[in-house]
């Protein structure tokens, strides 16, 4: 009975343990929380990423593709999980990335693709993927048809995605501003 007792505590343990976090303070530096809450700085400078701060009250809905320059070259709206449990913050990686995927848990009922431009992040199935921006979805994030293309094509297997609740837009807008309302095209800085 000990034994059951100490196993239904750990299994509740886990359960509820805190959620992991992904806190922005900069364009390229983030304070992340894991499960035990124990705080890691993250430094992406110099590195290409992809942040999603996903459909919440305190968040943007928006995937935003940093450059390892640190400039926010794509951005653009996105849904994510019905409830906050379903798409999980944090910080991941692209494991793989598939053209044409049809989902074996939620499959459409005509038997068509409907994840095609997956970006896969997490090991239970979470997604970046073509989809409605106007519904939500089972944990995934739906992207915009004309966004995902050019995501699925910069993203490299291993590239890190930070999934935040949290806002970034104040660190992003001035890069959008001049892609977006100048119309300016944007071409990766030389290293030097």
């Amino acid at each position: 009975m000990k034994y059951i007792s100490i196993t239904i505590f750990l299994f509740t343990t886990l359960l509820f343990a805190q959620d992991r976090e992904v806190i922005p303070v900069s364009k390229t530096e983030f304070v992340y929380i894991n499960k035990q809450g124990v705080e890691h700085e993250i430094d992406m400078t110099g590195k290409d990423f992809i942040l999603v701060s996903v459909r919440e009250e305190d968040s943007d809905g928006r995937f935003y593709a940093v450059d390892r320059d640190g400039t926010v070259w794509l951005s653009g709206g996105i849904s994510s999980g019905e409830e906050v449990e379903f798409t999980p913050s944090g910080k991941w990686k692209v494991l793989w990335k598939k053209r044409y995927y049809t989902s074996k848990k939620y499959p459409e009922e005509d038997g068509s693709n409907n994840m095609n431009y997956s970006i896969f992040f997490t090991r239970w199935g979470h997604a970046l993927h073509k989809g409605s921006i106007d519904h939500t979805s089972h944990g995934c994030i739906h992207v915009d048809h004309a966004d995902i293309q050019l995501l699925f094509k910069w993203a490299k297997v291993g590239m890190p995605v930070l999934v935040t609740r949290h806002k970034y837009i104040r660190y992003a807008r001035p890069d959008l501003k001049r892609i977006y309302l100048r119309g300016e095209n944007y071409r990766r800085k030389r290293r030097r």
